[in-house]
């Protein structure tokens, strides 16, 4: 008697999910993929660009500096009393310990600049995300991968909420590549 009434309402509970499963509509995107498309990124691509080469142009000007204070200082170090080589020896280490956190703070910099850069597209991307998830009735949208890890697994090919965002963008789906001949 008492296995009866576990499955019943096991199979009370199916019920209720199944019924509950047919209001729910999934899709899925690539966020990147779309924010590729944008027109803005040809600028966004030229203007971090432009911010690297300023950063490894200053990096490199004060490595090429350090340099020559290296050199500077070896060519004179037989010349020198013991208290000035010290001295130098210190100035240099913490001219290098300097130029070390300068390379840090740049890496810092130009995520952070690429971040600032990006925010406008992807927060346009991520409204046109939801505003189709509205207009089309969607109760989740999945990202089709986030960095190198995918997240959907399983998808049918019908599903076309991706082009859904592009066409609220104005943009097109590009054409896929030509299969390659003798294939």
């Amino acid at each position: 008697m008492k296995v009866k009434v576990i499955l019943s309402a096991v199979a009370l509970l199916c019920v209720g999910f199944a019924a509950q499963a047919q209001d729910v509509k999934i899709g899925y995107t690539n966020v990147e993929f779309i924010m590729d498309l944008m027109p803005e990124m040809e600028q966004i691509a030229a203007d971090i660009k432009d911010y690297e080469t300023q950063l490894q142009t200053t990096m490199q000007l004060k490595g090429e500096d350090f340099q020559r204070q290296v050199q500077t200082y070896q060519q004179a170090m037989s010349t020198m009393t013991e208290e000035a080589r010290a001295a130098k020896e210190k100035e240099l280490t913490d001219l290098q310990a300097s130029l070390q956190k300068m390379e840090n703070d740049s890496q810092i910099s130009y995520q952070r600049k690429l971040g600032e850069l990006l925010s406008p597209v992807q927060t346009k991307v991520i409204n046109a995300i939801n505003a189709v998830a509205a207009e089309n009735n969607y109760t989740h949208i999945f990202a089709e991968s986030a960095g190198q890890a995918p997240i959907l697994l399983y998808t049918k090919e019908e599903d076309k909420f991706t082009e859904l965002v592009l066409t609220k963008l104005g943009l097109e789906m590009p054409a896929a590549p030509a299969a390659p001949a003798g294939n």
